[in-house]
């Protein structure tokens, strides 16, 4: 594309934001960075395991650009009323981690980052619904392998279930989750309830070879959030 046909930067961050999932009532700067194709969808989850400094490493242009995306992004979302939400981001590992955005780590940049804007017609208690559950992080997954015969990475043991980490599989034991209960899945109304109540939990997933997908085989929760819900 010519110079002079080139779609104006801000008109793009627009177009993106404006095409944001309307089902999560909130519009994230990941979700405008992957709309003007400056971010690919297929690296964020790289970066949420921790296997990415930051996300400035997997996005395609520098950081002024980013800057200046950021900005107009701003300037959008204020004009149109949307109020702020700042979001904590923590990486899928059962330590929680911060995801950083930024090489520097400059706040400012961070918080930038980190801001989510909602529609200004929302409840303040379906705000602050919302901020809680995107500050959670994404869901831990752990795997039933289908061969029993792996090793962990950490300690050299083995197990029944195995959570991937960037140098390999590590057991439940090596990543602090072995004292957590099996719940399988198919009881939906148990599963909520002992889920709301366990402040950790993991999806367990398994492969399937006939769908070739990963498929949900129930949850490893607390036990005493089981042993209350039952």
């Amino acid at each position: 594309m010519s110079r002079k046909n080139r779609v104006p930067l801000g008109d793009r961050v627009a177009k993106a934001a404006e095409e944001a999932p309307a089902s999560r009532h909130f519009v994230s700067a990941t979700d405008v960075l992957i709309g003007i194709g400056w971010l690919d969808p297929g690296a964020v989850g790289p970066w949420q395991r921790g296997q990415v400094d930051c996300m400035e490493e997997v996005v395609r242009v520098d950081l002024p650009r980013i800057l200046e995306a950021m900005q107009l992004f701003q300037s959008w979302a204020i004009k149109r009323g949307l109020i702020a939400s700042p979001t904590a981001y923590v990486d899928r590992t059962p330590q929680r981690r911060t995801l950083h955005f930024s090489r520097s780590g400059d706040p400012k940049i961070e918080a930038s980052f980190r801001t989510h804007w909602m529609p200004p017609e929302l409840s303040e208690a379906k705000r602050e619904r919302l901020a809680e559950k995107a500050s959670r992080g994404p869901e831990l997954v752990v795997v039933q392998p289908l061969n029993r015969e792996w090793t962990c990475h950490r300690c050299g043991g083995t197990g029944d279930l195995l959570m991937m980490e960037p140098p390999g599989p590590a057991c439940l034991r090596c990543i602090g989750l072995d004292d957590l209960e099996f719940l399988p899945a198919g009881d939906a109304l148990l599963t909520r309830r002992v889920k709301a109540n366990s402040t950790r939990y993991a999806v367990v997933v398994r492969f399937s070879r006939t769908r070739r997908r990963y498929e949900r085989q129930g949850l490893l929760v607390e036990p005493r959030a089981l042993a209350d819900a039952r």
